[in-house]
């Protein structure tokens, strides 16, 4: 029960001004638990109010086995997140104006993330929400305010967060598969792999919309056996799948087979997922980055010349920079960017690729010369940058059978089943040769650091020092600059995506002194998360954000259109 001093002041707050809610601002005890008000909405038609309870261990009662490695702790701040956010939406419902009633938390994707919206500890569970505190016009509707606060709040805490009213088995096989899927891809790098799909994987989602599971529908995966590996679970059990070695894999097949399906679980492999998904035992090395090309997007300073050399007027590719990339263009930027900010492996679809960038055939070669010809494709770099750079490439190719020469696994689907063909795709290069020129060089080329100016990031907006605005997964207006994330294919929540502008800013006050290489920016920013949680990016207790990768950040620094850069200075360079 609440303290009836809180009750008593919201229906006396009854038909006031609504402006009268800010004087709730505080802290407020209840039997079972404490109410934080951190925030105040200026109206009920304004973004809603950010509340926070925070619920004594001795009274929620998580076993601390539940939470002793942060796999399982973040699976179980997950599972309460989706519990509240469920049982939220019975007690969310139109009590007045605008946005009046609601009870909301950030909706979780099918990947367990940590997020801010729910933190476990030894002591105590905290979750922060939004509610639209009750009006009818702009007056305080008190009664419906006190009926929301002080009757269905302590309800749905009793229903979401106290481990006596949940299933305690859920709960366990929650943590179970996110440990499971932490000691999976932690045994990557030693097998020299860059994915693992388990035997019975779910691969397939319902739709391009739902990210859920196909269900029964679908053909589970089955391993090839030439390719089958057995990794272990932390209680010793054995867990065999298709594993993905390191170096550079095609995974080809015909139309609708299943080829971008098994790359898209890849992709989603980076995260943990929920029971049920189907791939929660679909596993991939940290920082694979999906690329794609990307028509149109801006590029700064990027030293391409990797791939783009040559250009006419003899311009230089060393800092490139453009407002309005080419698809092939788009490709080679993001790529030299991904691997850059730590990427050691590249996922590409050929779908979503510049046919140019890919390849450039014997024919095309012999009518155009390589001097007229600044693009040299991917086929003739994919190899050089796995030896000289430790980078892997893992490519869904249905139209290009130069790939095979440069090729270590060929993967074919067939009806949604794999099979190792490696062997034919060898077979088939050295029989029919394509007789075309390798292009570019004997070595991949310069990865050149650069420096972020300051000034070049600015989240002002008229009065308002710090103005960010999100739009789901793909965008952030940053000041009076829109930044499009659409083509960043691995953020799966608007939470990450918040967390990274928010992230932008922060490395824009501490860390871009116009010295320190955007590696060592971002770096700096993921030491500062790692010792202080997310909440280190703002001082406002903010329960929408979710974990995101350093790459992730970097891509939206390099999309910014106001971005400026320069080389670093000799003084600024790691010294060896």
């Amino acid at each position: 029960m609440p303290d009836h001093n809180f009750r008593d002041r919201l229906e006396a707050l009854d038909r006031c001004s609504y402006k009268a809610y800010k004087s709730l601002r505080g802290q407020h005890p209840f039997a079972s638990f404490t109410l934080h008000v951190d925030s105040v909405q200026g109206d009920p038609f304004a973004a809603p109010s950010r509340l926070r309870v925070v619920v004594p261990q001795a009274i929620a009662g998580f076993p601390r086995r539940l939470c002793d490695t942060a796999s399982r702790r973040i699976a179980l701040e997950d599972y309460l997140l989706r519990q509240f956010h469920q049982q939220a939406q019975g007690y969310s419902r139109h009590r007045g104006s605008g946005k009046s009633g609601l009870i909301a938390i950030a909706a979780p994707s099918q990947a367990m993330l940590s997020r801010t919206a729910v933190t476990v500890s030894a002591t105590s569970v905290e979750v922060r929400f939004a509610v639209g505190l009750p009006a009818h016009g702009r007056r305080i509707a008190g009664r419906q305010a006190a009926e929301l606060l002080c009757d269905d709040l302590p309800k749905l805490i009793e229903q979401a967060l106290r481990y006596s009213q949940l299933d305690a088995t859920a709960i366990q096989a929650q943590g179970d598969t996110a440990e499971t899927a932490d000691w999976l891809r932690d045994q990557l790098r030693d097998r020299q792999l860059v994915a693992f799909v388990a035997d019975g994987a779910i691969l397939p989602r319902r739709s391009g919309v739902d990210e859920r599971s196909l269900g029964p529908a679908a053909v589970p995966f089955r391993s090839p056996a030439s390719l089958r590996v057995s990794l272990t679970r932390p209680n010793g059990e054995t867990i065999t799948g298709m594993g993905i070695p390191t170096g550079i894999t095609l995974i080809v097949g015909g139309g609708y087979h299943g080829k971008s399906t098994l790359l898209k679980a890849i992709e989603q492999g980076v995260y943990n997922h929920v029971p049920g998904d189907g791939r929660e035992q679909v596993v991939t090395t940290a920082t694979a980055v999906k690329v794609r090309a990307e028509e149109g997007r801006s590029v700064t300073g990027v030293d391409v010349s990797p791939f783009i050399n040559h250009l006419p007027q003899g311009r230089s590719t060393e800092q490139f920079s453009t407002a309005d990339a080419s698809g092939s263009t788009s490709q080679a930027a993001s790529i030299i960017e991904a691997v850059a900010a730590g990427a050691t492996a590249l996922l590409l679809d050929e779908d979503t690729s510049a046919t140019n960038f890919m390849i450039r055939d014997r024919r095309m070669q012999a009518l155009i010369a390589k001097a007229q010809e600044p693009i040299t494709p991917l086929v003739d770099k994919v190899r050089q940058l796995y030896t000289d750079h430790g980078v892997s490439t893992i490519l869904v190719m249905g139209g290009s059978g130069d790939y095979f020469d440069v090729a270590d696994t060929v993967i074919a689907l067939n009806e949604y089943q794999a099979a190792d063909v490696t062997a034919q795709a060898r077979q088939i290069a050295a029989d029919d040769r394509t007789e075309r020129q390798a292009e570019g060089g004997q070595q991949f080329g310069s990865l050149s650091p650069r420096v972020v100016l300051p000034d070049s990031i600015d989240p002002q907006r008229g009065h308002r020092a710090v103005s960010l605005k999100v739009r789901a997964t793909d965008e952030i207006r940053l000041g009076l600059t829109e930044i499009d994330l659409s083509a960043v294919e691995q953020l799966v929540e608007p939470g990450q995506v918040k967390a990274i502008a928010a992230a932008l800013v922060y490395a824009q006050r501490h860390y871009l002194d116009g010295e320190r290489s955007l590696a060592a920016v971002l770096q700096a920013v993921a030491v500062d998360i790692a010792a202080h949680g997310l909440d280190c990016l703002n001082d406002q207790l903010n329960g929408e954000f979710a974990a995101f990768r350093m790459q992730e950040l970097a891509a939206a620094i390099n999309r910014l259109r106001t971005l400026k850069t320069t080389a670093p200075t000799a003084a600024s360079l790691p010294q060896d």
